[in-house]
């Protein structure tokens, strides 16, 4: 709060021990103002009240003093002297009588308090000015008004002292209720008894006379101390409702605090009991998760062994055609490592021979939702088909599509090889009946088929020439010219037909005219050599029959 801010409690609350700290302006209603300072606040304001000290002697003088200043020292100088000299001893207090300042010689009125030091004026009034004091301050603080109580006896070391008390209250500034409440406490010795009476009363007459105003004076003075007392007894009974006040609202504010306290411990006996059972709910998601886990590396283990077990290279992909995940067998066919997932599919080099249009084909599957299969060839030699599909989640959402690459070689040897069979059953029947002797050599020169007309012309057996090379059967210095022939056929290059030798079973040389040709695969490659061989008697005979045709034809 601001300094002189005001603050209004509820009937429940009240500053408690804080009275230093807020000042009491509507006790009933609650209402206080926040003082200037907590710990000096109140010396700091005796400036305001005491005429300031003299100078530190030893403190330097200025020189540049003005006549002003010289007649404002001289002032104060004169009033102090008078204050010292001709006022009242007095005391400088607080509402609840805290000494802050002392005026004058107060020992005849105050002596320190046995128990803890302190400066509390209530505990240090001598016997005699205590109860009349404590009734005088309540006074003033309760009604703000000076409070006189004349003729009190207080005792001192020799006996007894009169004096007048008054008690007021002191303000200082134009904003006095943002001040502390301070008090003015004023000793005033007061002229003996006897001097006060008339001297008339000593040609009074004595005996009966005297003796009625004893009586009149006792009757006096008991009455006062009778007055004095109820006011002591009603000053007590008030500061005893202020005080069953605050106890009642001590009491209320620490029943309220108490039911707050209650509130809260059941609010946090609910939390403990939500937190409990959020816990055990957390603990079993927890053992589910953990069994999810577990489940999922089972099945990511088993996966990943199923897909390296089959030998099935297969690369996942998104929309955007970035690689998500590959399994190791497809390194064979493109050229992946770890760090390409993330990376679009055309950035990455195969090893596909003749085929660039994976990412054409896979954007079409994407598009078209049909799977695409096609047979593709490595640089190694390796056959693959090639699988394009869509890539379904189990709400048959499409987040991209899978190619894998199945390792079909043998398969393609082996319908090859086949094709081959059949390719070579066919040539044997047609070969079988044939004049001409024909026969079938791959590129080392071993003889693959041999047609009955190659037996009846060589003398040579089926069985025995499969088991010969076409070495064999050429003469020795015509080895070279059938090495250089089976050269150029493996070159796919088309040779005419020539004439030649063949080594006969029995020694002999038999003059052919022969015939060769290059059988090739799918691939173009040279894979064997069929020879058409006929006698050069043959030969001549049907070249003359040809000429003897063409000649008549002529005619």
């Amino acid at each position: 709060m601001n300094p002189g801010g005001f603050i209004d409690l509820a009937t429940s609350e009240s500053v408690g021990e804080f009275t230093d700290l807020f000042a009491t302006l509507e006790r009933k209603s609650k209402i206080y103002q926040r003082k200037e300072d907590v710990d000096g606040a109140h010396r700091p304001e005796m400036g305001k009240f005491l005429p300031p000290m003299a100078e530190d002697r030893d403190a330097p003088r200025s020189t540049g003093r003005t006549l002003r200043e010289s007649k404002l020292l001289l002032r104060e100088l004169t009033e102090r002297a008078l204050l010292q000299q001709y006022a009242p001893a007095g005391a400088l207090i607080t509402e609840r009588g805290e000494i802050l300042y002392l005026h004058g010689r107060t020992g005849l009125y105050l002596e320190p308090a046995p128990g803890e030091a302190g400066m509390n004026i209530l505990k240090m009034a001598r016997e005699g000015l205590r109860r009349d004091l404590t009734t005088a301050l309540h006074k003033a603080t309760v009604h703000k008004e000076p409070v006189r109580h004349p003729g009190l006896r207080v005792k001192t070391n020799g006996g007894f002292t009169t004096i007048n008390l008054t008690v007021r209250q002191v303000t200082a500034g134009r904003d006095a209720a943002a001040e502390p409440t301070l008090f003015l406490a004023i000793f005033q010795e007061a002229p003996p008894a006897d001097q006060e009476r008339p001297e008339a009363a000593a040609d009074s007459v004595e005996g009966v006379g005297e003796s009625a105003s004893d009586v009149d004076a006792r009757i006096t003075a008991l009455k006062q101390e009778l007055r004095v007392k109820e006011e002591y007894l009603q000053t007590t009974n008030e500061e005893l409702e202020t005080s069953n006040e605050e106890l009642k609202s001590s009491n209320e504010e620490m029943q309220s605090v108490n039911e707050e306290l209650q509130s809260t411990n059941e609010e946090l006996e609910t939390s403990r009991e939500e937190l409990q059972s959020v816990n055990e709910e957390l603990a079993t998601v927890n053992a589910e998760l953990q069994l999810k886990v577990t489940d999922l590396s089972r099945a990511n283990n088993d996966m990943n062994n199923l897909l390296a077990g089959t030998g099935i290279g297969t690369i996942f992909v998104d929309h955007q055609l970035r690689i998500l995940r590959f399994t190791p067998a497809v390194t064979h066919v493109i050229n992946l490592i770890l760090t390409d997932v993330g990376r679009p599919v055309s950035h990455i080099v195969s090893n596909l021979v003749g085929y660039d249009r994976l990412v054409d084909d896979v954007q079409a599957v994407l598009e078209s939702l049909a799977p695409k299969e096609v047979e593709v060839l490595t640089q190694a030699g390796a056959w693959y088909s090639l699988r394009i599909r869509p890539y379904r989640t189990l709400e048959n959402v499409i987040e991209g599509a899978v190619i894998s690459f199945v390792d079909i070689t043998e398969v393609k040897r082996a319908r090859e090889t086949q094709l081959k069979s059949e390719v070579l059953s066919r040539l044997a029947v047609v070969t079988r009946d044939a004049y001409d002797a024909i026969t079938v050599q791959d590129r080392e020169g071993r003889i693959l088929a041999w047609n009955p007309s190659a037996e009846r012309m060589y003398g040579w057996s089926e069985a025995e020439a499969l088991a010969m090379n076409i070495r064999d059967l050429t003469p020795e210095e015509l080895r070279q010219e059938a090495l250089d022939t089976v050269r150029r056929l493996g070159r796919s290059e088309v040779l005419k037909p020539y004439s030649t030798q063949r080594l006969a079973k029995g020694g002999g040389v038999v003059g052919i005219w022969l015939t060769a040709t290059a059988l090739v695969n799918e691939v173009s490659e040279v894979y064997a050599i069929a020879t058409t061989e006929r006698l050069m008697a043959a030969h001549n005979q049907a070249e003359g029959s040809v000429a003897t045709g063409n000649e008549t034809r002529h005619e």
